[in-house]
């Protein structure tokens, strides 16, 4: 299901420090459903790198992306969001996507920078642990939910450790594998070697 605008294209924010591991299950599968990822950086063309040492060319600027022309804005966490302000301008464009219908999905360090935004006051959430979220300073502590990802409206939100769950939740609400999303949770997850012939047959 694409975002009313018809468009099936994901973004994809890159940035120094990304968390590598933490949003390929998503972007993957995604692809594999029919959607088109393209990367967003602070700068177009401007090589950032992960925490792997990868070197990733973003597709487009930050202050070029719209959210009618994207279907979902995905945040993973990076080790800037905990040294300073430098990424703020990423959970600035969440708030856009959100004030506009369109999706948002963050996972671990992402989501600080999401409660910095404010974006988690009214909102239930996830992230790696509550006082994590506790040291922004941010006002949704009572809205915190110990759950592996969490699907509020347009919000996603996971902690570093859940990258599948993460996932599933970012099918959910594009209408991604329709059917198979528990099958394809198991054998990812779970590593259910039966659930590998539900999601293929």
């Amino acid at each position: 299901m694409a975002h009313e605008s018809g468009t099936t294209t994901v973004h994809l924010a890159v940035y120094d420090t990304l968390a590598d591991w933490e949003t390929g299950h998503a972007t993957a599968w995604l692809a594999r459903a029919g959607h088109t990822i393209r990367t967003v950086g602070p700068v177009a063309g401007e090589p950032v790198t992960t925490i792997a040492g990868i070197r990733i060319v973003p597709d487009l600027a930050l202050d070029d992306l719209r959210p009618e022309d994207s279907a979902l804005l995905i945040l993973p966490g990076a080790e800037k969001y905990d040294e300073g302000d430098e990424l703020a301008p990423f959970a600035a464009k969440a708030r856009a996507f959100l004030d506009a219908g369109v999706p948002v999905a963050a996972i671990c360090g992402a989501t600080a920078g999401l409660a910095r935004e404010g974006l988690l006051d009214d909102r239930r959430h996830t992230s790696a642990a509550p006082f994590y979220l506790a040291a922004t300073g941010y006002e949704g502590a009572e809205r915190y939910v110990d759950a592996d990802a969490v699907r509020d409206g347009d919000l996603i939100t996971a902690g570093p450790t859940e990258p599948v769950a993460f996932a599933r939740e970012v099918f959910a609400r594009l209408g991604a594998y329709e059917g198979k999303r528990d099958a394809w949770f198991r054998l990812f997850h779970d590593s259910d070697p039966a659930a590998f012939a539900e999601l293929n047959g």
